[in-house]
């Protein structure tokens, strides 16, 4: 009952995640093309309003025309809506996903003995641990050097290098698939912290400051655009951190903390080229889409480097009986799907039971190579191979 519970919060906190995180990755998105395609308005009357920039759009049928100020408008609205609860909401729903999957799991999910021997408590800490002082330190690298001259190229170089080398610690620590989901949970932590730290309190003094018929300080605009495009540029290393933890081909290798790197660095290349797009087609400048080119030679390079060995000619024609897959289950799979133990509702102690579930052992040994978990139970390439070509001939009984 207890597991069936967890899977219940998995499921529900998963989807409420997802929702909340395409909310506010949408809305990240759409404001940095906002703020990339403003054009000086037209209209004296809106210049004279102190409007810096508009945009004219169409969608569903309606034609819009957002107008941004140069500072603040004469006189604040009634009815000011605050982008936050997209920010909060997708931390809050990733973080007890995360405590449901993997710290109510620690044992099986954070702790992988072959990577780093400890107890599942000292994992635990670690894991949280790790979401805290990745944020203090990103957070200090912005505050020393980022309103220097030239601050930005250095803070973009000392946050990569911290980046590269949270990847490389938390693979030196934890389970393969754990290391890669918080890897990018730190990513995600430093982008809400941005909004309630910097951006969303940034924004309050500055509203305070109109009401009050004080002069604005620039510094809060300026700190909350330096960390608004933080977040777009985390975003897709982001995504495709939590999305690979999902494939055991990924994370499971002896360099899956260079892999790790690679992917993100193949997602923040695209994303800075979709940026930079929106200007240059502002300004009728060339499309630079050769950052996007380098980030997709970065994946081709990675999927030529993980292609695994074609197997020999014979081994490949060689017919596989069911006893030697049978084999293979029973010292690979059964410690988890027996009689006794029957993770996510799989037993495979019977010769039934596996010819039933042999798409399902095809899929997470094979495709995704998912299994066993942490391949706590040893299954090599070869024994891998062996259950593919079964499947693949047919899942024979004999």
């Amino acid at each position: 009952m207890h597991a069936y519970l967890l899977d219940w919060a998995n499921l529900l906190l998963r989807w409420a995640h997802v929702v909340t995180a395409i909310a506010w990755i949408g809305a990240s998105f759409y404001f940095v093309f906002l703020d990339l395609n403003l054009v000086p308005p037209r209209d004296a009357a809106l210049r004279d309003k102190g409007v810096a920039g508009e945009l004219w759009a169409v969608h569903g049928g309606g034609f819009y025309n957002p107008q941004k100020y140069a500072g603040a408008p004469p006189e604040m609205p009634a009815h000011l809506h605050w982008f936050y609860w997209e920010a909060y909401s997708t931390w809050l729903t990733g973080f007890g996903l995360f405590t449901a999957l993997y710290l109510f799991n620690a044992s099986s999910f954070l702790v992988d003995k072959s990577v780093h021997d400890w107890s599942a408590g000292l994992a635990i800490a670690a894991a949280l641990g790790t979401l805290a002082a990745f944020w203090i330190v990103y957070d200090a690298i912005c505050r020393v050097f980022g309103q220097r001259q030239g601050g930005d190229r250095i803070v973009a170089i000392g946050v990569l290098a911290f980046v590269v080398f949270s990847a490389w610690l938390s693979c030196q620590l934890f389970a393969g698939r754990a290391a890669f989901l918080l890897t990018g949970a730190m990513l995600a932590t430093a982008m809400s912290a941005n909004v309630l730290v910097w951006i969303i309190p940034g924004q309050r003094k500055v509203i305070a400051q109109m009401r009050a018929g004080l002069a604005v300080d620039p510094v809060h605009g300026q700190r909350a655009k330096q960390r608004s495009v933080h977040n777009t540029y985390f975003t897709l290393p982001v995504l495709v951190a939590m999305l690979a933890n999902h494939y055991g081909w990924l994370t499971q290798g002896p360099h899956n903390w260079a892999v790790l790197v690679l992917l993100m660095l193949a997602g923040a290349l695209v994303r800075h080229s979709f940026v930079a797009r929106h200007q240059a087609l502002l300004q009728g400048r060339r499309v630079p889409w050769e950052h996007a080119g380098v980030g997709v030679a970065l994946l081709l390079a990675l999927a030529v480097w993980l292609a695994p060995a074609l197997p020999a000619a014979s081994a490949a024609q060689a017919p596989v009986s069911f006893a030697q897959v049978q084999a293979v289950v029973a010292q690979r799979c059964m410690l988890c799907h027996n009689a006794q133990v029957q993770n996510k509702g799989v037993a495979l102690h019977t010769p039934e039971l596996i010819r039933q579930q042999a798409q399902a052992v095809y899929l997470q040994a094979v495709v995704t190579r998912q299994m066993p978990l942490n391949n706590a139970t040893q299954i090599s390439d070869d024994e891998r191979a062996l259950i593919r070509r079964w499947f693949e001939a047919g899942a024979p009984a004999q």
